[in-house]
C-alpha cells in the first residue's frame, strides 16, 4: 500500500502561483509513474499532468504552459508548480501513483482562484 499526502493547496489571486507537493510513503517510490488531477465541483476528475519514472511528462491542454511537474525520487515527493492561475483551475487537487494496475490516491488539497 502506498499512501500519499498531498499539501500546498490554498486561497489565491487570479494570476498567482501555487506549488503543491505529494509525498509518498514507500521508499520504491521511483517506480511509480505520478499524477495529478483535478475536480472541480459538479465535474469529473480530470488528469491535470503526469510524470513517468523516466521523468516523460505530460499536461492536460488547459495547463500547458502555466503548468510544471516534477519528482525529487531521494524525498519521495511529486511537486505540480502552477503559474498563472485562473478561476477554472478552482478544484481538490488529487497526487495519484500508479504502477501497472495498482493505483494509489491521496486525499486531494483544496485549490481555489479568486479575487
Amino acid at each position: 500500500q502506498v499512501r500519499l499526502v498531498e499539501s500546498g493547496g490554498a486561497l489565491v489571486q487570479p494570476g498567482g502561483s501555487l506549488r503543491l507537493s505529494c509525498v509518498a510513503s514507500r521508499t520504491i517510490f521511483s517506480i511509480y509513474d505520478m499524477g495529478w488531477y483535478r475536480q472541480a465541483q459538479g465535474k469529473q476528475r480530470e488528469l491535470v499532468a503526469q510524470i513517468t519514472r523516466g521523468f516523460s511528462t505530460k499536461f492536460a491542454d488547459s495547463v500547458k504552459g502555466r503548468f510544471t511537474v516534477s519528482r525529487d525520487n531521494a524525498k519521495n515527493t511529486v511537486y505540480l508548480q502552477m503559474n498563472n492561475l485562473k478561476p477554472e483551475d478552482t478544484a481538490v487537487y488529487y497526487c495519484n501513483a500508479l504502477l501497472g494496475r495498482a493505483e494509489h490516491w491521496g486525499q486531494g488539497t483544496q485549490v481555489t482562484v479568486s479575487s
